[in-house]
């Protein structure tokens, strides 16, 4: 399958881009809409053709014509549950509503947005504007990641074949440690128990070690969020105070995000562990774009 020109918005480290060569989905020309510079330059690494044009709010400027794929990832933070509505004034709901006008404009052959998952009444607005019914896809079926999204496309996408990754198969070390992550609680003295609500018990940052072995939690753009234990499963008080970094607990290595991601070891090794960390949790799951690129293939190809 060959497309003539692709438009990234909210590129990133253009994992779009990395999924369509994966797959053998050739293009003319790859224009990638970033403003971040580190994503940039890890771009420029790994696919040193992209067409970088910056800031998406500038597209009317861009001149682009014969526009076969438009995909992107629009931040979804400002979204508001008041009315049933969006919340206009925030920024970041500005820049999904720039994706819908650039498709409108373009009118592409092709397209996907990726979002998290959200409030229904969230989820509703997105797909009347788009036109099209999303799918929700967990990344846990083809990585070692739960990472569950939704996916409006043009074309028809089924759920993933379980492929059994597990996670100690992308581990660098301590393939026996457990997925674990710590999170502030308020945990009951008394019951040993969470009480949230109870403002006299003091908020504990505590690290919760997971019962499943198999796959890791969400990767974010927080290294807490996502971290390995050797300890027996359970929650743990204090964890900054009471256990000790790196024989308690760990963070994971910036390959290990990489490879939850589906990414080849040192795609993004330009950049510091910290600001890896960050693009990488910001990424999207390789795997899984794949699949969904591979039903466009097949669909084309039939």
């Amino acid at each position: 399958m060959h497309l003539r020109n692709i438009l990234s918005c909210f590129d990133g480290i253009s994992c779009g881009q990395e999924a369509l060569n994966q797959v053998g989905i050739t293009f003319d020309n790859y224009y990638a809409s970033e403003i971040d510079k580190t994503p940039m330059k890890v771009t420029q690494q790994n696919h040193p053709k992209t067409i970088q044009l910056g800031d998406i709010s500038d597209w009317k400027s861009w001149g682009l014509e014969n526009i076969d794929l438009i995909m992107g990832g629009s931040p979804c933070q400002g979204f508001s549950s008041v009315g049933k509505g969006l919340n206009f004034d925030d920024p970041r709901s500005k820049l999904f509503f720039t994706f819908v006008e650039i498709i409108k404009h373009f009118k592409p052959k092709y397209f996907l947005l990726e979002n998290v998952n959200m409030k229904p009444e969230w989820r509703d607005i997105i797909t009347d504007l788009m036109g099209v019914e999303p799918i929700l896809i967990n990344s846990n079926l083809v990585s070692a990641q739960s990472r569950p999204r939704w996916y409006w496309c043009n074309w028809t996408v089924t759920q993933p074949v379980d492929t059994g990754v597990v996670l100690s198969s992308i581990l660098v070390k301590d393939k026996d440690w457990k997925p674990a992550h710590i999170v502030g609680r308020r945990i009951n003295p008394i019951t040993k128990k969470r009480d949230d609500y109870n403002k006299s018990v003091p908020i504990l940052q505590t690290l919760q070690v997971k019962h499943n072995l198999d796959k890791m939690g969400c990767l974010t753009t927080v290294s807490k969020d996502a971290v390995l234990s050797p300890l027996p499963s359970g929650r743990y008080l204090d964890a900054y105070k009471t256990l000790s970094k790196n024989k308690d607990w760990r963070d994971l290595t910036s390959v290990e995000c990489e490879r939850l991601q589906g990414l080849s070891d040192n795609y993004t090794s330009v950049a510091s562990h910290s600001a890896r960390r960050k693009m990488l949790g910001n990424g999207w799951n390789i795997p899984t774009i794949k699949h969904i690129f591979q039903e466009l293939k097949s669909s084309v190809s039939d």
